[in-house]
């Protein structure tokens, strides 16, 4: 750890501090679990006390959470591009069903995302002061508004009201099937011997399935 700490003053220091925070926390999130991270660590990685570290956030979970929305607006930009390149001509439900299929490719491709996606409600959003929820929640609010907005470029039948609960679904489901994917040694070895598929295999499959049904579903709720 240093000790020869200098506070950052000057708001190009404070951007810099905090960028490299959020550099440490996301490189650490590629070797474990968010829930396996502690202040203690990821302040050592950074070479910080714990209490410099909390002059730029205002807990572990603050951090996480910046890590999030960063990670969610990298996926985004994939997204749209992935969305793009689909070619979604079809009879019957087969647009809404490859639409479907390409975001559940782009969120099973980042590992990251959905990890903290997973641990976002029940964990992350617990130990935060007002300031950090209202910030977060506005982000992700305008996160979740540009999903609905690529959706509808591709399933333009689909309601605002449909494409914004299908947009939020989208994160709901992924947090519900993530934990199951990821089972511990434990787990992972009864599940095998009664003859379960692997979790990631049921991750792919159930997520890919979930947004095609709940897609085609709202689509055809409408017509």
């Amino acid at each position: 750890m240093s000790t020869g700490f200098q506070r950052a003053r000057r708001p190009e220091q404070v951007e810099a501090r905090r960028a490299t925070i959020l550099a440490t926390a996301t490189a650490m999130l590629r070797e474990r679990p968010v829930a396996d991270i502690s202040l203690r660590e990821l302040s050592d990685r950074v070479g910080l006390a714990k209490s410099n570290v909390l002059r730029y956030f205002d807990s572990r979970e603050a951090i996480f959470l910046e890590v999030l929305d960063e990670a969610w607006q990298r996926w985004l930009d994939a997204t749209a591009r992935a969305l793009t390149a689909v070619s979604v001509d079809g009879p019957g439900f087969v647009r809404e069903e490859r639409v479907a299929a390409t975001i559940a490719r782009t969120l099973r491709e980042d590992r990251l995302l959905c990890e903290l996606v997973s641990s976002m409600a029940s964990v992350l959003e617990r130990n935060i002061s007002v300031d950090t929820a209202r910030s977060f929640k506005h982000r992700a609010a305008a996160n979740i508004d540009r999903l609905a907005g690529l959706v509808r470029d591709e399933v333009p039948e689909l309601s605002p009201a449909g494409a914004a609960h299908f947009a939020g679904a989208v994160f709901v489901i992924v947090a519900g099937l993530w934990p199951y994917a990821n089972p511990t040694e434990a787990v992972a070895t009864a599940s095998a011997e009664l003859g379960v598929a692997p979790g990631a295999d049921l991750f792919a499959e159930n997520l890919t399935e979930g947004l095609a049904n709940l897609l085609a579903g709202l689509v055809a709720r409408r017509r």
